[in-house]
């Protein structure tokens, strides 16, 4: 075989010159070349395949398959006999083909259903009313794609791994027949039977050097791609992308739970090894001496000591992966449980000193200008106390400002509605208010609150706007609040703490605050948080 397989190189390298001489005596290459490559291309793929995989007959069949490419080619010699069965050959190539397909990667028949599909590929090639109908092209290819997908159905383990491979180049072999004749069928023309010819050569050229490739490809990076494609999250989950790789839709997969010392799949079914005598098998993976997952499973699927490992491998890593997300998930629990606690305390000490400031100085201010007020009265409207009054009446207001900015008593009087509604109010800007509110948690109000303010305040500062509209409202346990004013634009949130530390509050809540405001195009500013925190 050996001697043979080193001879066909040169024989083929001939006859493909031949072939074409033969039939298109060099004259356009647009016709010979495109069908000299695509048979020196089969012929080629498959010499290598039979050289590197002797294991496999799928390189004797594609070398076949590329060797009976040229036989129609004979048609135009001057021996009769030999131009009547090359004429009557055109697709005799098709008979190695189907098989190689078929039996793809290892290029055996393998029960009945492949004999029998072999055999109309066969009659398909040699027999002239059927390879010269494009309907029976067209329900050929079906029939490969349906037997293939049978044969696929029915495995499992390694078997169906290499089932898989060969649905694969059935698919794409059946794909192109049925294209090609179709088109055949719809526009009857010669230049149509030109380039739909020119695009099934190209098909097998792509064919066989993706059939190459598949048998060359080492093992060890299957495995490989196996461990990375499992241990990743966009496998899916770990039990879909292990039944995928291995070949057995029903595999079930169990992570130990160390509580009941059992093993459940992820929706916490449990999962128990198989009885004694039961067709299923079990693999049970450690991890540093500890057990973390069960798998049971075709016995087929885990017999080759490399795949098992492999397996293994990516159960462990996926395992870890699980283990350092639930790490990040409760250490990004603890940092936002701090921030609120850190919001809670801060908004705490607030109202002590908005309480203290009311219950204190407030209230001794107040004192006091009653005081000046009596003793006006008594001088005649001595224009010197009166004015001290009105410096007192304006440090009282700005006294009650900086109160209300730490903590509004409205907020906690009046409820988030009726302090907005007198926030709306006191804004020397016209406010357009819009509330759609059900009953917020204090932590919710107050954000919603001093959104409201500090947006408030800044384009009464800064935006030389003519009207405001804000809108609060809640739907499907989330509050919006939508600010928008058409003022001068240009604002930059980065570059005061106002914005910054209402995002920093609203996020400690789960929140979101976006800030768009192009030069001359006024300012919009949207919070979103959930209406529980």
């Amino acid at each position: 075989m050996e001697r043979l397989r080193v001879a066909l190189w040169p024989t083929a390298a001939a006859l493909g010159v031949a072939a074409e001489w033969i039939a298109f005596d060099w004259s356009d290459p647009r016709h010979w070349l495109p069908d000299l490559i695509t048979g020196w291309a089969l012929i080629a793929c498959g010499l290598v395949a039979w050289q590197r995989r002797p294991d496999s007959r799928a390189g004797i069949l594609m070398t076949a398959t590329g060797l009976t490419w040229f036989v129609p080619n004979f048609a135009a010699v001057e021996a009769a006999w030999i131009a009547w069965l090359a004429a009557h050959a055109l697709f005799l190539h098709r008979g190695p083909l189907v098989q190689l397909v078929i039996t793809y990667p290892r290029g055996r028949i393998d029960g009945r259903l492949d004999q029998a599909v072999v055999a109309c590929g066969y009659a398909a090639a040699v027999i002239t009313p059927i390879w010269r109908s494009e309907t029976a092209t067209i329900a050929l290819a079906g029939l490969l794609v349906v037997a293939s997908g049978w044969s696929f159905h029915r495995t499992a383990g390694r078997r169906r791994r290499q089932r898989l491979e060969s649905l694969r180049a059935t698919a794409f072999l059946a794909a192109m027949l049925a294209a090609t004749a179709s088109l055949r069928l719809v526009v009857a023309t010669t230049e149509m039977q030109s380039r739909t010819r020119h695009a099934y050569e190209a098909t097998l050229v792509v064919l066989a050097a993706a059939l190459l490739y598949g048998l060359l490809r080492p093992r060890t990076a299957a495995v490989t791609d196996l461990v990375v494609d499992v241990g990743s999250s966009r496998s899916g989950t770990l039990r879909d992308a292990l039944a995928r790789e291995l070949g057995d839709p029903t595999l079930e997969l169990g992570y130990w739970v160390a509580a009941t010392s059992t093993y459940a799949d992820a929706s916490g079914r449990a999962v128990a090894p198989p009885a004694p005598g039961s067709p299923r098998a079990e693999t049970r993976i450690d991890l540093d001496g500890r057990p973390i997952a069960l798998l049971v499973h075709d016995p087929a699927v885990l017999d080759d000591p490399g795949l098992l490992e492999a397996v293994a491998a990516a159960t462990r890593l996926a395992a870890k992966n699980a283990e350092l997300h639930a790490e990040l998930r409760n250490q990004v629990s603890e940092v936002t449980a701090s921030r609120l606690r850190l919001l809670h305390a801060r908004d705490d000490e607030r109202r002590r000193l908005e309480a203290r400031l009311r219950e204190g100085a407030e209230r001794r201010l107040t004192d006091l200008g009653l005081i000046l007020e009596s003793a006006r009265l008594r001088t005649d409207n001595d224009t010197r106390l009166g004015e001290v009054a009105r410096q007192l009446d304006r440090t009282l207001s700005d006294l009650r400002e900086l109160a209300a900015g730490l903590h509004p008593r409205e907020l906690t009087e009046l409820g988030v509605a009726g302090a907005l509604g007198a926030l709306a109010r006191r804004s020397p800007v016209p406010v357009a208010l819009v509330l759609s509110l059900e009953p917020l948690e204090p932590d919710i109000e107050a954000a919603v609150y001093f959104t409201c303010s500090e947006a408030l305040a800044n384009v009464a500062k800064y935006a030389s706007a003519s009207c405001v509209e804000l809108s609060v409202s809640t739907s499907g346990g989330r509050v919006l609040v939508d600010i928008r004013d058409d003022g001068v634009g240009g604002a930059d949130p980065s570059a005061g703490t106002g914005l910054n530390g209402l995002a920093d509050r609203i996020g400690a809540l789960g929140g979101t605050v976006l800030v768009e405001s192009p030069p001359r195009g006024g300012t919009h500013v949207v919070a979103e948080l959930p209406a529980l925190p």
